[in-house]
């Protein structure tokens, strides 16, 4: 089961958005108090059939008005000071699942808001299960009751070459299916792929920068051109799907799916470049589950915030257990699971120039550092103290052949020269080359 944080974000996002934007009456700022308490639980568990570390993701609705994200990346800021997205995460609660058999499963946090089971374990076909959550101030919940639907089977995961709604040419990833057991009307989608990522510049050199105590230092630094020691040419880069993809067949197709499209990527898109794998889960879901992530599909789509969908839809299947009134968001559902990958190559389908790469490379020179009168780019040292730069030579006028301030190194932004900005250099246990 390849869920993650990033998945729990983007539906969380979704989520606190319809819950703000689903009340039409007007709504004073100065009541939106990041120390309000009164910020609803939100509750995401995806159990299955599948004999595996089971997860449960906890957090609060946010009146936050400081959430921010930075996705791009800059060449001269340093890695680990840039901002991203912020969840309230609910943090300390005991979690445990419980069977109609009486068997039980207990979960610990292993990190802010992330309830992992002790040990792997699969649901069961037809045996009901609720969710108990207990908050470190003591409020007690339980789901309703959820149970496995029915399973089905995928047939195929493939590509084909295709054109997207906006005419852009580039690869469609389908999947087949057919049921196997109980109700197989209802289907949600997630995917995980992973891409090879080639360093469009690199060197096999890098700098080595000892004894030097910032800008104004210039005259105790030791610069040094060595040999690299780790892999930072090849890597590999593993996202997963961040959108809600539900299908439903009810009175169709008897529960059989055939080319549903789970993913379209445009033929420019440097993910596909070197070679690219999909792992596509299909998830057979009860139809409460299945119309819960219609909404918010329907909500993300919208482009009208104040658009037809009412809060108490939204509104999770988890209550007190005391019986009082509480706002609950989220959704647990039971459901039955099916996981096929494929790997692909660009060439396969466009038998031409592969991709750019995700970021403009080019040659670069500077001198080692300026001085006050100086009017020239920022330092060569500088930018290796804060690695924002990868060697590629000594200097060559023949590439930077409009140098203003010429030093004697050739360079590149560091995304060009070191893969591992993009990806890991650790080769996936599940990869495979042609």
């Amino acid at each position: 089961m390849f869920r993650n944080r990033f998945l729990h974000n983007s539906i969380l996002i979704l989520l606190v958005s319809a819950i703000f934007s689903a009340c039409v009456e007007e709504i004073e700022i100065d009541t939106l108090n990041e120390n309000d308490s009164s910020t609803s639980l939100v509750v995401e568990a995806v159990l299955t059939n599948e004999a595996i570390i089971q997860k449960v993701y906890l957090s609060r609705s946010s009146n936050r008005l400081d959430l921010e994200t930075d996705t791009i990346y800059n060449p001269y800021i340093p890695l680990g000071t840039r901002p991203f997205d912020s969840v309230d995460w609910e943090i300390g609660a005991s979690v445990k699942l419980q069977s109609e058999n009486g068997e039980e499963y207990i979960f610990t946090e292993s990190e802010d808001g992330i309830y992992h089971s002790n040990s792997p374990f699969a649901l069961q076909m037809g045996v009901n299960y609720t969710l108990d959550i207990k908050r470190n101030n003591g409020q007690e919940y339980i789901s309703d009751a959820i149970t496995i639907q029915g399973t089905s089977r995928i047939t195929n995961v493939y590509a084909e070459k295709a054109e997207n709604d906006s005419g852009e040419e580039g690869i469609a990833i389908y999947v087949d299916s057919e049921p196997l057991e109980g109700n197989t009307e209802y289907f949600k989608y997630t995917y995980a792929e992973t891409y090879k990522i080639v360093a469009p510049l690199w060197q096999n050199f890098e700098f080595e920068l000892t004894n030097y105590d910032g800008i104004d230092d210039v005259v105790d630094y030791d610069l040094e051109v060595v040999e690299k020691e780790k892999e930072d040419r090849i890597c590999y880069n593993t996202v997963s799907s961040n959108t809600i993809d539900v299908l439903s067949t009810a009175g169709v197709s008897e529960g059989n799916v055939s080319k549903h499209k789970v993913r379209f990527i445009t033929k420019d898109n440097f993910i596909i470049a070197q070679r690219y794998s999909i792992l596509v889960q299909q998830q057979v879901q009860s139809a409460d589950a299945n119309s819960f992530y219609k909404i918010l599909q329907s909500f993300s789509q919208s482009d009208n915030v104040f658009s037809q969908i009412q809060p108490g839809a939204i509104y999770a299947n988890v209550h007190r257990k005391d019986g009082a009134f509480e706002n609950v968001y989220g959704q647990v559902e039971a459901v039955g699971v099916a996981n096929q990958r494929i790997f692909l190559n660009y060439e396969d389908f466009f038998p031409e120039e592969i991709p750019p790469f995700a970021f403009n490379c080019g040659f670069e020179t500077a001198k080692l550092f300026n001085f006050p009168t100086d009017r020239c780019p920022q330092g060569l040292l500088e930018r290796i103290d804060k690695a924002t730069v990868s060697y590629y030579s000594d200097y060559n006028e023949g590439l930077v052949p409009d140098a203003s301030c010429p030093g004697p190194y050739i360079f590149v932004p560091r995304i060009c020269g070191d893969c591992t900005l993009l990806g890991s250099n650790i080769v996936p246990d599940f990869w495979m080359e042609e």
